[in-house]
């Protein structure tokens, strides 16, 4: 079973055009990412805390009917954070939230499991902002295979320089490092993306893929490194492309055996091209929708 830590949230999708309309849709990085195991096949749970609120509900909907084990999920008295997605003509997604006192900010030790997951995947806001990331940050170090996926959102996360710092103490801990061109770019600025990713390499990371929009995506193994084209997409808006990525890439490496152990340059190629098709198909469909397994079957 792979496990999910982090926040579970609604994106209130809001057209520029005709901002009298938004859409409430489940989202949060971390939810999107296990829902997107799940529905390929994989055993997933999620590690997170839903509230009880009508949109908690929704949530809980959401994850149960894409088949995510909801055993680890907290039962949380705060409400649900709400990201406020503005959406272009040409479907980019520009993101606000409103998380202070939500439920995703409040993880203590005592509410993450000691399971036994074969991997467990973490990123984004509730790994970030306190007072809960420490938390999680302390019970990743203590588990097994580790996949990391920062999904930058500048806006909430304050001074680079801190921020920067639990970078790198998470790297400490991380198998498996997926980030976008965007992501690096305000991690690092001024780096160069394949020098960074031989040094994370160096440290332990087993593998680091860097997603680069309609350019593909770039790899690096302790092998070498191979780019890989992308996949065609008509697209409807962004909004969980790179989580589908996450979801399919892991479900990928799982299923070749490559989550524990060293990862094979061209297996992880393969790995990436198919989390690539997953990633197109939802970015053809509005909101967080990742693709099922009968969608990517050749």
């Amino acid at each position: 079973m792979i496990g999910v830590v982090g926040e579970a949230l609604i994106d209130l999708s809001v057209p520029r055009s005709d901002p009298r309309r938004p859409a409430a849709r489940p989202g949060g990085s971390p939810m999107n990412v296990a829902v997107g195991l799940a529905r390929l096949g994989t055993e997933t749970a999620f590690v997170g805390r839903l509230s009880g609120d009508a949109f908690g509900t929704l949530l809980r909907g959401h994850l149960t009917d894409s088949g995510v084990d909801l055993t680890y999920t907290v039962e949380a008295a705060e409400p649900t954070a709400l990201a406020v997605v503005t959406l272009d003509d040409d479907g980019t997604a520009d993101y606000s939230f409103h998380v202070e006192g939500t439920a995703d900010r409040w993880f203590t030790p005592a509410e993450l499991p000691e399971a036994d997951f074969a991997c467990v995947h973490a990123g984004s806001l509730a790994l970030a902002l306190e007072p809960g990331a420490s938390a999680v940050a302390d019970w990743l170090a203590a588990r097994g295979t580790v996949s990391l996926d920062p999904n930058v959102r500048p806006g909430l996360l304050g001074d680079r320089e801190a921020y920067r710092r639990r970078f790198d103490r998470w790297l400490e801990f991380t198998d498996i490092l997926k980030l976008s061109d965007e992501d690096f770019a305000w991690i690092s600025p001024g780096t160069d993306p394949d020098r960074a990713a031989r040094e994370w390499i160096d440290k332990g990371v087993r593998l680091v893929v860097t997603t680069r929009g309609p350019r593909g995506a770039t790899l690096r193994t302790s092998d070498g490194a191979l780019s890989v084209e992308p996949s065609p997409a008509a697209v409807a808006d962004t909004i969980g492309a790179g989580d589908s990525f996450s979801a399919a890439l892991l479900h990928h490496l799982e299923q070749s055996g490559d989550l524990a152990g060293p990862i094979d340059l061209d297996r992880a190629a393969e790995a990436v091209r198919f989390a690539s098709r997953a990633a197109a198909l939802t970015v053809s469909r509005p909101g967080a929708d990742p693709p099922r397994r009968g969608e990517l079957t050749p």
